[in-house]
């Protein structure tokens, strides 16, 4: 088993401890990722700049929700479903989506679920995407550009999915109920 450290305000390189305190500021903690992420601040500061990006695309909450629980799923990231169960609840995002997305069964709106398969085949295929896969995401009332915001979530969640796989990064205390595995 791997494992890298969790730093705190104290023991954080200089540069990632104004980006430490920032994350204590807005969680009224400091997640597990961000701790661990701190050994090096411009991946800290990337993870942080992705997640603020990515949280002013023209998703509203319900598919933030669906794109990243549908990437952490699917690299069965032990860190991230059930962190992101816990921010869905924050959110008001039904419990049905969160729990069809854990379960990796299909959504009961048509629209959502058009856009967790196309997260998917991106996930899936690397990119690699058919015109039909891009007409399908289109006709459920998605456009080019969230095509390419689905690509911003990804690059948020590949660091946070990757670095938890390598770090077995604990899951916070105010989320280990919401555990989670493949």
């Amino acid at each position: 088993m791997t494992t890298l450290k969790v730093h705190n305000i104290e023991t954080a390189p200089e540069a990632s401890k104004p980006l430490l305190e920032k994350s204590q500021k807005a969680f009224g903690m400091i997640p597990g990722l961000h701790g661990v992420l701190a050994s090096s601040p411009k991946t800290l500061e990337a993870y942080q700049t992705l997640h603020e990006l990515f949280t002013q695309t023209s998703f509203n909450e319900d598919e933030l929700t669906v794109v990243w629980q549908t990437i952490n799923v699917e690299h069965a990231c032990h860190y991230c479903v059930p962190a992101h169960t816990g921010i869905a609840k924050m959110m008001k995002v039904d419990d049905a989506i969160t729990e069809a997305l854990r379960n990796e069964t299909p959504l009961e709106s048509a629209k959502l679920e058009a856009l967790r398969t196309m997260t998917l085949t991106i996930v899936r295929n690397r990119g690699h995407v058919t015109q039909e896969d891009l007409d399908a995401f289109y006709a459920a009332g998605y456009t080019e550009a969230h095509v390419l915001e689905i690509i911003l979530g990804l690059s948020q969640k590949v660091i946070s999915n990757y670095t938890n796989h390598i770090a077995n990064t604990p899951v916070d205390a105010p989320f280990q109920g919401f555990a989670w595995s493949k």
